[in-house]
């Protein structure tokens, strides 16, 4: 069986994968809503989704730096990855001995192409489409807009979600203005985000992890900027996850 991935590479399965390793968080939880539970056998340290999954499957490392000798042993018959999330020389190197899976996504669209496809390439048809069909559903419309704003995604050095990027993605829909017109993630002083002046600034969850005391120093910045936590899975997890995006979003 031939499959092509998001990266436009050819996917040669001799038969329906069986010993799954998913190096992705956000797919790790899809595989699951999929039905696909029982055929997944290897797992990242930040697969938290569902609750109790790890202590069932075998951890492989991180989304960055994964053990190959565990890989080896767990002889799986398809590793699904990402561009962005995993560590371009070890997938690489994963390449020449496992069949690979990759997705790569910047948008919606992208996000259902990927669950469409992984629900044909593992028998999970039927499910995937019902989840299309609802995902599809709930982002129809964008939310009213709520004023322009920046994300942060970590603290020291100050980094932020910009263009071309799943978070922008989310940000439009959620009805937030994006201020940061680069791509990907820039660096930003503390001068430059004073002089952007967003009328929001969102703290994310992850990867840094923002709690409650640093609203206070970022507030003593920003004194007249709106600045919440927010949960950094509905904002940048593209699988399953998005269900909960909509109710979520319309409750900031």
């Amino acid at each position: 069986m031939q499959f092509t991935d998001q990266l436009k590479r050819s996917v040669s399965l001799p038969s329906p994968p069986q010993r799954i390793i998913s190096l992705v968080p956000s797919q790790t939880e899809l595989l699951v809503d999929l039905g696909l539970e029982e055929r997944l056998v290897g797992v990242t340290k930040f697969c938290v989704h569902p609750e109790g999954l790890r202590k069932l499957k075998t951890i492989v490392g991180g989304t960055k730096n994964y053990r190959m000798d565990v890989i080896d042993s767990l002889k799986p018959d398809l590793i699904i990855g990402n561009k962005e999330e995993n560590e371009q020389e070890g997938i690489e190197a994963l390449m020449g001995k496992y069949p690979l899976w990759m997705s790569d996504i910047y948008n919606l669209e992208d996000s259902l192409e990927m669950v469409a496809s992984l629900g044909e390439m593992l028998g999970a048809k039927a499910k995937s489409e019902q989840l299309i069909k609802q995902l599809s559903k709930d982002f129809a419309n964008p939310l009213a807009k709520k004023g322009k704003a920046v994300y942060l995604i970590w603290k020291d050095p100050i980094m932020v979600a910009g263009a071309e990027t799943f978070i922008n993605e989310m940000l439009g829909f959620a009805g937030y203005e994006n201020l940061i017109r680069t791509s990907r993630y820039p660096q930003l002083s503390e001068n430059e985000l004073v002089e952007l002046n967003p009328e929001h600034l969102l703290l994310s969850s992850e990867p840094f992890p923002f709690k409650e005391n640093h609203i206070e120093y970022y507030h003593s910045l920003l004194p007249k900027a709106k600045i919440r936590l927010v949960d950094g899975e509905i904002f940048s997890w593209y699988g399953s996850r998005l269900l909960k995006a909509k109710a979520y979003c319309e409750s900031l």
